[in-house]
């Protein structure tokens, strides 16, 4: 099983970007599809975008258009580029992995192993 870890928070202005990093531990992290989830206070946590082990991405419809990611199996880390950050982009990040590579794989609960998250903050 690998381990996974996030950086890259920070406070942002809106219509600024940030990118977050996902490093993991492990040499079959290839194998495993990796999503990006968030948690704002008072919210449940919510699925932001995903990469499949093909390196396919798939994205929420609220990232479309403004989050990419990507993967660099050569280094164990996934990338979450977001630009045009919103205030509602508040939230904690989360990298989470999927031992599985699940087909459209939106649900928390069937990632195996998580980060411990980092804190997006975008001000108006």
């Amino acid at each position: 099983q690998v381990l996974v870890g996030e950086s890259g928070g920070g406070l942002v202005q809106a219509g600024g970007s940030l990118r977050l990093s996902c490093a993991a531990s492990g040499r079959a992290f290839s194998t495993y599809q990796v999503g990006w989830f968030r948690q704002a206070p008072g919210k449940e946590r919510e699925f932001v975008a995903a990469i499949r082990v093909s390196g396919l991405p798939y994205y929420a419809d609220s990232a479309k258009g403004r989050f990419t990611v990507s993967r660099d199996n050569a280094k164990n880390t996934v990338y979450l580029q977001m630009d045009s950050l919103k205030p509602e982009d508040t939230a904690v990040y989360y990298c989470a992995a999927d031992s599985n590579d699940y087909y459209n794989n939106r649900l928390p609960r069937t990632y195996d192993s998580w980060g411990q998250g980092t804190q997006v903050t975008v001000s108006s």
